[in-house]
């Protein structure tokens, strides 16, 4: 259910929630991370937004990655595919990892 009132420049929207998420919201209220409901959910709306921006930005830096590739491929820029070099160098980058999370 979603009823939407304009108060002034502040949009009113009455949602209905699961259980889970009201007793969520409840808690981060409780807990004093908030305020009111109202902040809890602004605050998980901007998030997805964020999120949502982050997402597209990928999206298109991939398809970006995607389409320089298929030129690559079209102009002949090309070249054979070596799986033992592909796979030693995979091994290294993981061997280089774990040493730094070692210290």
């Amino acid at each position: 259910m979603l009823n939407t009132v304009i108060c002034g420049t502040i949009l009113r929207m009455n949602i209905s929630l699961t259980p889970q998420l009201e007793k969520f919201v409840e808690r981060k209220v409780k807990q004093g991370s908030y305020q009111t409901a109202s902040e809890v959910v602004r605050a998980a709306l901007r998030m997805l937004a964020e999120h949502d921006e982050r997402r597209s930005l990928e999206m298109k830096r991939l398809s970006q990655e995607i389409k320089l590739g298929l030129d690559q491929v079209e102009a002949g820029d090309v070249a054979e595919l070596d799986i033992k070099k592909i796979k030693a160098e995979g091994r290294k980058v993981l061997v280089a990892r774990r040493l730094k999370r070692v210290g």
